[in-house]
């Protein structure tokens, strides 16, 4: 092989190499981004549970 054809080759791996991590670490900020959504949802709804159950012991009590 022709060091030219190698050097190709060598670039080619290298470029496949970068756009694969690209990849990766933006599908990994994306599951990031997901799991915080996740748990920005939970606490909503634990906020809003709350008031809720309030509520509901203080109807107990005046039982």
């Amino acid at each position: 092989m022709s060091p030219l054809m190698l050097l190709t080759i060598a670039i080619v791996l290298v470029i496949a190499f970068v756009i694969v991590t690209y990849n990766r670490m933006i599908k990994m900020r994306n599951q990031a981004d997901e799991a915080w959504s996740d748990i920005d949802v939970q606490l909503k709804r634990r906020y809003n549970l709350i008031p809720n159950l309030v509520e509901t012991v203080k109807g107990y009590a005046e039982h």
